[in-house]
């Protein structure tokens, strides 16, 4: 934990915030902190800076917190993913959050599993602890904004357009394309299918709504090594 992250409801009076039981542990038994002592702090979607300890009682937390400062930028990138594998997906959602990402779609592909669309891991409450520990990851606050589309052509042929806006649009999609281009500034969107990759009839479909095919390489690589590496390549980190 780089940053004890704070939920609005913990505000017990202006100022003074009691921990949740997972927050308490690690001040108490990981950092080893104390009474008077101070850490990076942020308020979820708010403002960060440093909060001290004001009291430890009967393994209750209570710390005196007001921000100072605004979190990280966030990174000019939307992501269209195809939904991985369940236990794919815990740690490419902390992957992407932490690197910035603020807006994921996961969407359907025929080579997608359909299992995978039942699986508890899309539950709202699991996707977003673990969008939280990447920001606790990261030192961030801003939560990302999380969408699902589990048919592929009505939310292409319908919502594209306006999700992805006046960004560049690229495919990560192996074969004899151009190179991956790197370190833009401007607004992007990168998609990336599942490890067997888009159909052709859907590389059709995002081509069609201005999405431009480039190579990232001969190597087929997994989904959760594939995506810091072309976020890396293709925007330049600040």
């Amino acid at each position: 934990m780089n940053l004890l992250l704070l939920h609005p409801e913990q505000a017990l009076s202006e100022g003074l915030w009691r921990l949740s039981d997972r927050q308490a542990r690690h001040v108490c038994g990981v950092l080893k902190l104390s009474v008077g002592d101070t850490l990076r702090t942020g308020i979820l979607n708010g403002g960060t800076g440093k909060a001290k300890i004001e009291s430890i009682k009967n393994n209750g937390v209570e710390v005196f917190f007001n921000p100072d400062s605004e979190a990280a930028d966030p990174l000019p990138l939307n992501l269209l993913l195809a939904l991985p594998r369940p236990k794919m997906l815990k740690r490419i959602l902390i992957d992407a959050t932490s690197l910035g990402i603020k807006r994921i779609v996961l969407i359907n592909s025929w080579k997608v599993d359909k299992s995978y669309w039942q699986t508890p891991n899309l539950k709202a409450e699991v996707l977003q602890e673990k969008m939280l520990l990447g920001l606790e990851q990261a030192r961030d606050t801003h939560m990302p904004e999380l969408t699902l589309a589990p048919r592929f052509k009505p939310f292409v042929e319908d919502a594209l357009d306006g999700w992805a806006g006046d960004s560049r649009r690229l495919i990560a999609h192996p074969g004899d394309f151009p190179a991956m281009p790197s370190d833009l500034t401007d607004a992007v969107t990168l998609a990336i299918g599942p490890e067997g990759g888009w159909t052709d009839y859907e590389v059709e479909m995002l081509r069609d709504k201005g999405f431009a095919c480039h190579s990232f390489g001969e190597r087929i690589l997994r989904v959760e090594t594939a995506l810091p590496a072309l976020v890396g390549r293709v925007i330049r980190l600040p």
